[in-house]
Order: structure tokens, then C-alpha cells, then sequence
């Protein structure tokens, strides 16, 4: 059973994603002009670029890289989380009018309305609003792997939820003025693996998350403090994918933990478990299985 000083803490929160990219004008015009990203800073490892003071996105070129194959492990999706249904549908409405061609689809998950798109590398891109925590359904979860305490699951669903509509209803003529002014964090990371169950031992059992939900033996749902999921991780294009090649997409996770003993606590777990990483005292980094690399660090 999971002890408390296992776990990652309540208020962990999800950092800027780092992007390798092979055509740097193409990707900042995108996160910029669709996105409404501004560029906060500009070094010779790239660009990384946010709403107001939060960085959101590290786009780092690479033009000697390639881009992955199908079926190779990476980045799913980097979710962009907006504080109201305003200010996502302004962002949704100038994300398809820069390219329609690279809008995905849309859904209502019961706890978020989301919206995905892909920018013009491939990388996949979600942008959502959550529902009042008060509305988001839990079960007891009987069904985890055998030797596992029974945990909590929370209810999602994919329900059509049709962009026309959405927009119609809560675009603003303020909030496509106020577009980029509009406050996003990044609200969680999803990742192709090659499979869900070394997945959970990572993530879950070495890392400490909780597990929050499950789809079919195909995905899995974590976080910490309660959160519907920060990290998800699923084989739908990817399953029995092995370690990651350098490739252009997916450069780097960054996970904000509150304190450093969070990130002690933390490399002990990883020691324990015979997993190699770099330790610096404010920040950790390592590689989970598919060799998506992942820093932890005091915010």
C-alpha cells in the first residue's frame, strides 16, 4: 500500500514542455499567431514562449532531427488548461482559423470540455476547460492489478460536444480582444507508451502518482492532490513501442514539486528502484521507459 511519503505532493503542478523543432519560424508563428503564446524569452537553445509571466511551451531547434515514425513512443498531447469557456473558445476560434486542416476533434470528458489540434510538426495539442470540482464523479476502484489497495476512479467520458455550438455560445467579442491576455497553464501531459502496465509501475508505484482512471487495459490517468489526471499515458498509436529514439517532438516533461525535500523524497524512490538520474539538489532528471526525459524541480 501506498504511504503518504510515497506520493508526490497535493500541489505539484505541470511546467513548460519542451518541443524539439525543425523549422523554429514555422512552430513560433504557429504557438504565436494560433495559440496566442508571446515570446517571453529568446536564447540560443530556442524560444520559449507563455501568457503573461507563465512559460508554457520551450520550442528548441533541431534541424538535424527527424521526425518520429508511427508508432514510436512521445507526446500524445501538451494540454493547455484556460480559466473560463470564454477564453478557450477565443484560443479555439484562432487555432482553426490558422489552419483549419490541423484541427483533431472535440469532447466533453465530464470533468473538462477539450478541444485538439496538432501543430504543423505533428505534435498534439489540447486545450481545455475544467468543470467545477464539485461535478466530477468518483468510484471505488476495485479493479487495479492484484496486491494493489483499492483506490478512486474518477468518471470521464468522450461526449460530442460540437465546436460550432461551443463557440456560438461562449465566444465574446472581449475575449478574442483579450486573447493573449487571458491567463493558461499547462494543465497536464499525455504520452504514447508502449505499454500501460510498465507505465503504472513508473509513474505510479516509482514516481507517486495516484492512479485516477483507466481505459480498457489501452490508458492510464495520474495525479496527485485529486487533480482528474496531470500525466496519461496510452498505446492507442504506440503499443508495444520500445525505447525512444532522438527525434524531433517531445524534448522534456517539467514537473513543479513545492519543496526540495519533494525532490529528495523523490530521488530516493527512483534509487530504490535502480533508476539512473541526474540530482542537483533543486531539481531532478531522468527517463522513464520510452526515454521521454522528465525534470522535476522546485518551483
Amino acid at each position: 500500500m501506498t504511504t503518504t511519503q510515497d506520493l508526490l505532493p497535493d500541489d505539484l503542478s505541470m511546467g513548460t514542455v519542451l518541443l524539439k523543432v525543425g523549422d523554429l519560424p514555422t512552430m513560433s508563428d504557429y504557438y504565436q499567431r494560433a495559440l496566442g503564446l508571446e515570446v517571453l524569452a529568446e536564447a540560443s537553445d530556442g524560444l520559449r514562449l507563455g501568457r503573461g509571466n507563465t512559460p508554457l511551451i520551450h520550442l528548441a531547434p533541431a534541424a538535424g532531427l527527424q521526425l518520429p515514425a508511427q508508432g514510436e513512443a512521445g507526446l500524445f498531447h501538451t494540454a493547455l488548461l484556460f480559466d473560463d469557456r470564454s477564453a478557450l473558445a477565443a484560443t479555439v476560434a484562432a487555432t482553426a482559423q490558422y489552419d483549419d486542416s490541423l484541427y483533431v476533434g472535440s469532447a466533453d470528458h465530464l470533468v473538462s470540455e477539450a478541444f485538439y489540434f496538432t501543430d504543423p510538426e505533428g505534435n498534439g495539442i489540447e486545450l481545455y476547460f475544467d468543470k467545477p470540482r464539485d461535478t466530477w464523479q468518483w468510484t471505488t476502484d476495485t479493479g487495479q492489478a492484484a496486491g494493489k489497495a483499492p483506490g478512486k476512479s474518477v468518471v470521464m467520458d468522450s461526449l460530442r460536444l460540437p465546436a460550432d455550438a461551443y463557440l456560438r455560445d461562449h465566444l465574446t467579442e472581449a475575449a478574442v480582444t483579450g486573447q493573449t491576455a487571458a491567463s493558461a497553464v499547462v494543465g497536464h501531459v499525455h504520452l504514447q507508451v508502449g505499454d500501460v502496465e510498465t507505465a503504472g509501475k513508473f509513474y505510479v508505484d516509482t514516481l507517486g502518482f495516484e492512479r485516477t482512471a483507466g481505459w480498457h487495459g489501452q490508458a492510464l490517468f495520474v495525479s496527485a492532490g485529486g487533480y482528474h489526471h496531470h500525466m496519461a499515458m496510452n498505446v492507442w498509436n504506440s503499443r508495444g513501442a520500445g525505447p525512444r529514439k532522438d527525434t524531433l517532438g517531445l524534448g522534456e516533461v517539467l514537473i513543479h514539486v513545492p519543496a526540495a525535500d519533494d525532490v529528495d523524497a523523490l530521488a530516493d524512490r527512483l534509487r530504490v528502484a535502480g533508476i539512473g538520474n541526474h540530482h542537483t539538489g533543486s531539481e531532478l532528471r531522468f527517463n522513464d521507459p520510452w526515454n521521454n526525459r522528465i525534470r522535476v524541480a522546485v518551483s
